[in-house]
Formats: structure tokens, sequence, C-alpha cells
């Protein structure tokens, strides 16, 4: 074992290193993720760590988000669509089977979509599917779906991995072992460590990579040794900006800088006071220096942003002036709301970003009067208190799902946000014909969100790759979380 590879062992608490799958041949790679999902379900779970590993490779939907932002057909080989974007039909793909035999088909579509609006369902993105007002067969590749409001974006919806289409009888189990109609289905997983897929035999089209180890990698310096030491071929969205020079000087690897349509932010629980106040809400963003943030938290790689939304998606409008950095007005805002000595906790899931982030943030609140507790969790803790049960107050947290902000119109949603304004806007939007309405809408959000102090909004993230330089496939722009396997190949 090198000292680099024991170094990389070390920290992420292994006694001895992996099985490198790298090392078998040609057909196989080893992809480094920074978390680890908590289960492997999308449509049960919202984590953007399960994309990463099953969307367009075990799970797939009736469409696929391409790195350009563009929707390719998937399951569904073509789609259209009525003038008033209420009435969409899908001419499914012909021949495709879930990995247990069963075949793919319209029922299969039918099955998945009523699943996901149902009472029970977890699925983050329900609203697409409660949206749905029915959903009919008239024949095994024909799916006609009626909503009860126009969704223009419908088809960049239905690619996402909350989409993906599941076989009815073992949907139970996707959380552990996912069936989908993918090129990979699950081959073992070794929980804290790594996830193992293999290519299904006899799939639809010819896969050069027929094995993949997907290895948990947290540590930013160990991610960094085990790109060095080789036990890594691509690491996408990868903490290392502070040894970039390292790669770039060496002929071993190529790297990408990729943009998003992520939104790094503090989310504010509004159900807790003084943070229902607006004055307290707008105080808490005026103190923060979102360039010093990026600095510290994304190592430079990261664009400011002022609300919901990033500067490369369509009617993006700038809105960082309204929640500008003016420590004195933030302590303004403070007194005339009567606030004084706040004390708030802030919690931080296991990324980089937020704990590199988070002390700097707090040291930017203090000036202001505002203590902040930090505090450290786990990505599952994260997912169960602060998601799932609104416990916290403060978390900082990128939102990288690009059609996001309905999240405002959810009454149950993690944050509490509520505005009947906002409600009202949304719905004009989904009811507007024409693009440039749609465009005018949109502009309006956003700059209600910032006025609102909705949450205080830093960045959007600029992800890092690095990979080995004959490995090719690899997504250079990223609109979503995947990691599209059948696309790779060495050379």
């Amino acid at each position: 074992m090198t000292e680099l590879t024991r170094r990389a062992a070390l920290a992420l608490g292994l006694s001895a290193p992996l099985p490198l799958l790298a090392q078998a041949g040609r057909d196989a790679v080893v992809i480094g993720l920074t978390l680890e999902p908590p289960g492997l379900d999308p449509t049960s779970g919202a984590a953007s760590s399960i994309a990463e590993v099953v969307l367009y490779n075990v799970l797939e939907p009736l469409t696929k988000i391409a790195p350009d932002g563009t929707v390719q057909p998937l399951l569904a080989e073509r789609w259209e669509v009525s003038s008033d974007q209420k009435s969409w039909r899908f001419l499914l793909r012909r021949g495709p089977r879930f990995h247990n035999g069963e075949p793919f088909n319209a029922a299969a579509v039918k099955f998945s979509f009523e699943r996901a609006a149902s009472e029970t369902s977890s699925n983050k993105d329900k609203r697409v599917f409660a949206n749905m007002a029915g959903i009919a067969t008239p024949d095994e590749a024909t799916v006609l779906i009626t909503l009860k409001t126009p969704e223009p974006e419908l088809p960049f919806l239905l690619g996402q991995a909350s989409s993906v289409i599941v076989e009815p009888r073992s949907a139970a189990g996707n959380a552990q072992n996912p069936v989908g109609t993918g090129p990979y289905q699950l081959e073992q997983w070794q929980r804290g460590s790594s996830l193992r897929l293999k290519a299904v035999d006899g799939w639809r089209a010819a896969v050069a990579i027929k094995r993949v180890q997907f290895r948990v990698i947290s540590d930013p310096a160990a991610q960094v040794a085990a790109l060095l030491a080789g036990d890594v071929d691509a690491f996408p969205r990868v903490a290392v900006a502070r040894s970039l020079a390292r790669f770039k000087s060496d002929p071993r690897f190529q790297l990408f800088t990729s943009n998003s349509r992520a939104k790094t932010l503090i989310a504010i629980n509004h159900q807790r006071k003084p943070l229902d106040q607006l004055q307290v809400r707008q105080a808490l963003a005026a103190a923060i220096d979102r360039q010093a943030v990026i600095a510290a938290a994304a190592d430079g790689y990261g664009v400011p942003i002022g609300s919901h939304y990033v500067p490369n998606a369509p009617g993006y409008v700038d809105t960082t002036a309204l929640n500008a950095y003016d420590p004195e007005r933030a302590r303004a805002l403070l007194k005339q709301a009567g606030v004084s000595g706040l004390q708030l906790t802030m919690k931080l899931p296991p990324v980089p970003y937020a704990r590199q982030g988070g002390e700097l943030i707090r040291a930017q609140l203090a000036k202001v009067g505002v203590q902040v507790k930090l505090e450290n969790i786990e990505w599952a803790q994260w997912m169960a208190s602060v998601y799932g049960q609104r416990n916290y107050e403060l978390t900082l947290i990128s939102h990288v799902e690009p059609h996001d902000l309905g999240n405002y119109a959810r009454p149950n949603y993690y944050w509490g946000y509520r505005n009947p304004a906002f409600d009202k806007l949304w719905e004009r939007l989904h009811a507007a014909p024409r693009e440039a309405e749609r465009l005018q809408l949109l502009a309006e959000i956003q700059r209600l969100l910032a006025q609102d102090a909705a949450a205080i909004y830093l960045y959007q993230p600029q992800w890092l790759t690095v990979a080995r330089k004959n490995l090719k496939g690899l997504w250079t722009d990223m609109p979503i979380f995947a990691n599209e396997l059948s696309a790779l190949s060495w050379t």
C-alpha cells in the first residue's frame, strides 16, 4: 500500500484499501462520492446523492436531461402537448424490461406517477404528480396525461430522479435493491464505504463500462489522496480546489469546471421567532458578505446570487443588491425590530462547503450582534431532523434541483415560508401560455423572494471534476446531479 493510499484509507476509517476495479481491466471504473446515499430510491428520498448513483444507470425516467440542459427521449421516444399545455401524450419505447424480467409499459408509468402522487408518497416532487388530473393508457406504448394546471416544463421535470419509472411488484424494496430498466443493476453495497454496479446482460444498447464502484470519501484531503494514489478514476463535484495546481500540473488528470443550477443558501425556519420577522431576516442577510463566503466555502468557485435562481437559467434577474452586504444596515434593522442579544443555532450537514463556510458566517453574524452556535450533523440527521421535522433555526445547504421555486408554495416544506403574494405569482406562472409572460413572472418571483429574505441567498456553485486523462464521456456541465455511466469509456 502506498503512503498516499494508506492515508486515504485511514481518513475513510478503513484498515485496508477497497478492491480497485480499475486495476481489473478497461471495462471498469471507480467513481468518487462525497456523500453516501441514505437509500437508493429517489422517489422516496430527497438526497441528491441517490441520483448520483441510480439516475440513468439503474432507474430510468421517461426523458433524459442532457449536460446542456436540453431534454432528450429515454423511455419515451417522443411526446406531444396541447396548445394550453395541459394535455400531454407520451409515446413509449417498446421492448425494455425491468431487471426482474417484467415488461416496461404504460401500466408501469401510470403506477409510478399515481404512486408518487398518493397520500403516503414522500416524493420530494410530489406536487408534479399531484397536478396530474388523469393518466390514461389507451395501449401499452401510449400514456395520456391531463394536468390540472399548465406545466410547460413537464418533459424536464419527468427527466429528474424523482420521476423514475418503477416496477410495481418490486417498488417497495427499491431503497435497498432498486429494480429499474437501466443499463446497470446493484451488485453490492458496503454501507459506509462503497457501492458496486454491474452491467445488465442483454441491455438494449452496448456499454463500454461493465463494472462500476462508487467510493464514499467525504473528507477533502482524503479525496485528493485517493485521486493522486489512483484509487479513484473520476471524482465529480470534488472538493480539491485548494490542491488544484497539483492536478493541473499532473499529466495523468483532466479537470472540468462545470456550471450548475444549484443554489447555496442559509435556509431559515420561518416558524421560529424572531425569524418570522422580515426585518430580522433582512438583517441576517445584510450581515453576510457573499464573496467572502464563496472564498471560504467554495474556494472561490461560485457566483453570488440574491434569490432562489441562478444566472444561466431562463428569466434570471440580478437581485443581489436587494440584500447587499451592509453590516450597519443589519444593526439598524435589528434595532428597528426590537431584537438584541439574538442567539441562534445553525446546523451544518457533512459537506465541505457547509463545514468550511459555517465558521465564517458565524463570525460575520457576530459582528452585528448575533451569536450563532454551529452544530455539525450527519446527513441522515439533516434529512430526518431539519428537512423532515423542521427542527432547526438556520442551516447551510445547497438546493440542486433546477426547477424548484415551487417549494416556496408548499405549506409543509421544511423552511415554513408563507406568502399569499408568492402563491398568486406561482399560480399565474403556471397558467401563463406565453414565454414572454412567464419570464416576466419569473423576474417578479425572484424579486419577491429577495425582498422577503425568504432565505439568505449566497451563491451558485461551480462544480469541479477531476478524472483520469483517458476516461471519456464525463459531463462537463451539470444541470442536475447525475453520473451517466453508459456514456463512459476508456481510450
